[in-house]
């Protein structure tokens, strides 16, 4: 076997053998093929795709070349959801303790943000004292403790997918569904998790930016984790207005948290409860009632165990940025666009977000939204506060924002976008 023939093989639209994925993975995950061959076979699978069974195989070798996680140990039935990420997308915060209040296990592995899209670590990094890595049996202690943990997932977790991830990024093949889904569900198998939900975001702020794209991506992925024996459903959500009220680390945490105390945003509420009555009556608990759960304080008390058992203050003060500057409204009318890509690139350039992996970025960071598509607007009146440690950044925020924040006469009727779009599986 050899990596030309490999690649030629795709490269002339042909489909791959079990025994080419097979050999191509392993020997990229050990070095054997090169950067700029996995290169060229990532173009050759962008430009010409692969079918089911490839994308079947092309997994399960990524599984292979690394650990399975078992949580056959605890006591509670395990459940996941993942997002394919979006801007303002907190709902893994309130939503992990929601679920394990209700009396399943979530074992969130989660990532961090590049570019536009916000990274759940990076939120809860802002509280002080948390901490992301975990050892497997860390892991298992906080979840047999308190019934959910958000952490970074370890190296030896579908390491030819970390390898091809970031080979991907610097390539232009992110976008190439087969790759898209096997890197997320040979992740999410290899985690062993029960049963998967997941949220497919479509919009312009997410990476579908049409619905029948979203469709099949979440029609792939949810066939992938059938085949692996891992029961999946997904939710197809809006992406084209930011979710809630906030973009950035401790501005979404604080969010978050409103939402556990039973109040905040009324999208983030929905979905949060959306994807939890999904992942429960996957795991097999559909009569628990994840509403009542945030009403009656004991989502908070999850969240509060949670954050304290991986090292963090749940009372401690949320960084706040140094600078903040308002942007107001130009005219009286009815506010029609709030554009996720745009107000994710502005709070990206504001420091919330990172341009390459091993960026740091500022906890204080982000955008608070004063208004959502279909308020009446009044000249003058705050639409948005920038929130940055670094003044300068303000005028590329601000051009990113230009053209992204429309505002229509008052006489014009608006049709607001449903939250979740559609179901699959």
């Amino acid at each position: 076997m050899d990596a030309i023939s490999v690649i030629r093989a795709k490269r002339d639209g042909g489909r791959l053998t079990d025994a080419q994925i097979d050999w191509i993975i392993d020997a990229y995950t050990r070095g054997e093929v090169a950067h700029e061959q996995m290169s060229a076979l990532a173009m050759a699978i962008y430009l010409n795709g692969m079918d089911r069974a490839e994308i079947a195989r092309w997994t399960a070798a990524m599984i292979a070349s690394g650990e399975r996680m078992d949580f056959s140990s605890l006591p509670r039935v395990t459940t996941d959801k993942h997002s394919t990420g979006g801007v303002g997308d907190k709902i893994t915060l309130p939503l992990a303790p929601l679920v394990a209040a209700c009396g399943a296990a979530v074992p969130q592995l989660s990532g961090r943000g590049l570019g536009h899209t916000g990274g759940t670590l990076d939120k809860l990094e802002s509280i002080p004292g948390w901490r992301a890595a975990l050892s497997n049996d860390e892991m298992l202690g906080v979840l047999a403790d308190v019934g959910s943990v958000i952490c970074a997932a370890g190296d030896g977790l579908a390491p030819a997918d970390k390898k091809l991830y970031a080979l991907r990024d610097v390539t232009g093949t992110v976008e190439s569904i087969p790759l898209i889904a096997s890197s997320i569900m040979s992740k999410k198998i290899a985690e062993g998790t029960g049963s998967l939900v997941l949220d497919v975001k479509v919009g312009s702020g997410a990476f579908m930016k049409d619905i029948e794209a979203a469709r099949e991506l979440a029609s792939t992925m949810v066939g992938l984790g059938t085949d692996h024996g891992v029961r999946t459903v997904a939710l197809l959500t809006d992406m084209s207005t930011p979710l809630g009220l906030t973009a950035g680390n401790a501005l979404e945490v604080r969010e978050s948290v409103e939402v556990l105390a039973g109040g905040g945003p009324a999208d983030v509420v929905e979905l949060t409860v959306a994807l939890a009555r999904e992942m429960l009556t996957a795991a097999g608990l559909p009569d628990a009632d994840p509403a009542r759960a945030l009403a009656d304080g004991s989502a908070m008390d999850h969240w509060r165990r949670m954050i304290l058992a991986q090292g963090g203050d749940p009372d401690a003060e949320l960084p706040v940025a140094r600078e903040q500057h308002v942007v107001n409204a130009s005219a009286d009318g009815v506010l029609t666009t709030l554009d996720a890509y745009a107000v994710g690139v502005a709070a990206w350039r504001l420091g919330a977000g990172r341009a390459r992996r091993d960026d740091p970025v500022q906890a204080g960071a982000g955008i608070e939204l004063h208004a959502k598509p279909g308020d009446r607007i009044v000249a003058g009146q705050p639409l948005l506060t920038l929130h940055t440690d670094t003044p300068e950044k303000f005028g590329y925020a601000l051009e990113a924002l230009n053209g992204g924040v429309l505002i229509a006469p008052a006489d014009t009727r608006f049709e607001p976008q449903p939250v979740v779009l559609d179901r699959i599986g």
